[in-house]
Parts: C-alpha cells; structure tokens; sequence
C-alpha cells in the first residue's frame, strides 16, 4: 500500500511516476523497498490518467457505507420480529 501513497505523492508534486521516483520516496520515509511491487504498480498505471483513478476510487468507496445503513435497519427490524414473536409465545401460555 506504502508504494501506491508513493506514487499519489509524485502525482501530486507533478514529478513522473517512475521506479527510481518511487524507490527514492520510499527510502526517504525509511521504508523498505520491493521491486517487484514498483514494477507492477508502474506498468499497471502506465497510460492511466491518475486524477480519474483517484475519482473512481472515491465513488466506490463511498457506496459500502450506503449498504452498511441497510444492514443496520435490517438488523433491527429482525430483533423487533424476534421480539414480536417471544410475546406471541408468552401470550400462548396463559390464554
């Protein structure tokens, strides 16, 4: 993850987001340093537009906490039936 927060730091500062950059970020906050990871995350941005990566990447990550609330509802409406259904029980009991 340390490598992407590297290569957002060099798109921000308008510098190319290249191996040797990104080796020189990381060895300046003292982080250790995988090639392959470098490798991978240059050619997997290499034609990309960064600023619409980071766009679709705030979409999506908004749209989880939507789906949270409904689980929360859910959850209470299934307590309030389980509720429901005890006192149903109990009233059973004493006819």
């Amino acid at each position: 993850m340390q490598e992407v927060y590297a290569a957002l730091i060099l798109h921000d500062a308008k510098q190319p987001i290249t191996e040797d950059n990104l080796k020189k970020v990381l060895q300046s906050i003292g982080s250790s340093v995988d090639e392959a990871k470098l490798k991978a995350l240059v050619a997997s941005l290499e034609g990309q537009n960064v600023d619409e990566l980071i766009k679709q990447a705030a979409t999506v990550s908004a749209a989880p906490s939507q789906a949270e609330v409904k689980k929360e509802e859910k959850k209470v409406d299934e307590e309030k039936v389980k509720t429901e259904e005890a006192a149903a029980g109990l009233s059973a009991l004493f006819g």
